[in-house]
């Protein structure tokens, strides 16, 4: 590093706006949200999400409640294309959602742009182009009279298109690229040229983004107010942001975007994205629900949401990321935990939450108290699994780290001795008998695309049918017993090699949508692995099989 980085960079110059208002601002009301985790998310992934992905992340968003989700980029590939034209094709986009798909300002994509879109109810057409210095200057070789040349021909050829499109229910976006490191003016004049070419009063987005983060979110916020002051009582209007997180301070940058008068925020679940990452929906949606503003989001189930979308991306969600990290509510210092213990027997249900160390109710999300008042020590912890990894091989899962610390620390309060390695490992096969056969004549059958298993289950005999054999153990499992099971998460890894390896399978269950606890199961074989895991898990919920259920034939 340079002993004097002044000499290389820059710091950002100030907005010069004496009257500033936001600093005074308070969020009172939820933002109008954009997903872009299947165009921006996906972009910015080692392996993009195939169709079954892109699907399962789409049902998604829907579930959580996005009402405008940016479905990707169909001029950039045919898996882009034929994703959205099964949306359309299909009647897969709900009548208060709005699809958005975005094309640079190129003649050729944005003709193949609207095509895509043909027969939509409602769709928006989000069009870009840079209009920084060191774009327009150094990547495209154009003055500022060109490139407002290109955005009026651009706008000028998706009015043309849409125009001839009438069923659809047409709006523009329209975003001057890497907004945040451009002069004001000549991004107002992009935008200027943008609303006159759409036609004054037609719906338009004026979406801001710092494509890439440059300054502090102050800085980002004087920038909002001043286009805010120029644009936002124009007819049709609609102002929107979409920071990046290459500072560390997207998610101020948004909140401050909003004092200033944004409208709208633009984001991924999680932080997913180019580089550091787009902005954190989930992050921002939550700290106004700490302030006691209704996000309009649903992350009520945090962890399932969490464990879809690292299925989605194939990226894991880091433990202490705010609100959804497994983590995030445990507290290892004793003081710590001993204000929370003491917070919580003196507050009523009525009360305000003010908890210590927890800025937000993890019951609210989905969470239990557990991780929060019992778990043990960090090096506890840190011990225990170390202790069962490297003596024995098992790899446990973070969350049934946690599970399982609270069990050794019952034993540690009951017997007030240190244990060993070999105590460790001793209490784990207590608790989850992994090698333990529940199920009897076991066998699974696969036909097209669905699997059925059967087997004798605490003495009666169970069948079901899913789309895998953990699926259709799963549906066995609800029959037999009355009972909702869901699975959350699934781990699996194998104990030795050759002819002696073993394969071991750890399965984190929701019961009747009340309690979450993890079943664990042993086998040469993976796939019964998963299985005995999961009856494991059935069987460590206290299940059995009801009076009212037809037995099956095995």
């Amino acid at each position: 590093m340079l002993s004097q980085p002044a000499s290389k960079y820059r710091p950002f110059a100030p907005i010069r706006l004496a009257d500033r208002a936001w600093p005074d601002a308070v969020l009172t009301r939820a933002p109008t949200w954009l997903s872009t985790d299947l165009r921006d998310g996906n972009q910015a992934l080692v392996e993009p999400m195939d169709a079954s992905r892109k699907m399962r992340m789409y049902e998604m968003l829907l579930r959580i409640g996005f009402k405008e989700i940016e479905v990707g980029f169909p001029a950039a590939s045919q898996i882009e294309y034929d994703f959205l034209r099964k949306l359309i094709d299909e009647k897969l986009i709900p009548d208060d959602v709005t699809i958005q798909v975005m094309t640079p300002a190129r003649e050729e994509l944005i003709a193949r742009t609207i095509e895509s879109l043909r027969g939509a109810p409602r769709a928006i057409v989000h069009v870009y182009n840079a209009v920084a210095p060191a774009w327009r200057e150094v990547v495209f070789g154009m003055t500022v009279a060109e490139v407002m040349e290109l955005v009026k021909g651009s706008i000028e050829q998706v009015r043309r298109l849409t125009d001839a499109e009438p069923q659809t229910e047409w709006t523009l976006q329209y975003s001057p690229e890497t907004f945040s490191l451009a002069e004001l003016e000549v991004s107002a004049l992009a935008c200027e040229t943008a609303i006159a070419a759409w036609g004054e009063g037609r719906p338009i987005i004026l979406n801001l983004p710092t494509t890439v983060e440059n300054a502090t979110p102050n800085v980002f916020a004087d920038q909002i107010e001043w286009m805010c002051r120029r644009f936002k009582n124009q007819p049709g209007v609609v102002i929107s942001v979409h920071p990046h997180n290459d500072r560390g301070t997207g998610t101020a940058a948004a909140e401050l975007a909003l004092m200033a008068g944004a409208d709208r925020v633009e984001g991924c679940l999680f932080g997913n994205g180019e580089r550091t990452g787009n902005l954190d929906v989930v992050n921002v949606a939550l700290n106004l629900y700490t302030q006691g503003v209704a996000p309009g989001l649903d992350f009520s189930d945090i962890d399932a949401v969490r464990a879809e979308v690292e299925y989605c991306n194939q990226l894991p969600v880091s433990p202490r990321h705010p609100y959804a990290g497994d983590l995030v509510y445990t507290s290892f210092s004793g003081s710590h935990q001993d204000a929370i213990k003491k917070a919580f027997a003196a507050r009523r249900e009525s009360d305000v939450w003010n908890i210590p160390y927890l800025p937000i109710d993890p019951k609210d999300l989905g969470r239990s108290y557990e991780a929060v008042i019992r778990v043990n020590s960090q090096s506890g912890k840190g011990g225990i699994s170390y202790l069962l990894e490297h003596e024995y091989g098992l790899q446990l899962p973070r969350r049934l780290q946690i599970e399982f610390s609270q069990i050794v620390q019952r034993e540690m309060d009951v017997g007030g001795k240190e244990l060993t390695a070999q105590d460790i490992h001793a209490l784990f096969e207590r608790a989850y008998h992994p090698a333990q056969d529940s199920l009897q004549n076991l066998e699974t059958q696969a036909t097209g695309d669905e699997v059925q298993v059967r087997a004798i289950w605490k003495g009666q005999a169970v069948s079901g049918t899913g789309n895998g054999p953990v699926d259709a153990l799963t549906q066995a499992f609800c029959k037999a017993t009355g009972c909702q099971v869901r699975v959350l998460d699934y781990h699996e890894h194998a104990i030795g090699s050759g002819a002696d390896a073993r394969a071991m399978a750890y399965v984190e269950l929701r019961v009747n949508e009340e309690r979450t606890l993890f079943g664990v199961g042993m086998h040469h074989d993976i796939t019964f692995a998963a299985l005995y895991a999961l009856a494991n898990g059935v069987g460590r919920a206290a299940l059995a099989p009801t009076s009212q259920y037809e037995v099956a034939t095995a």
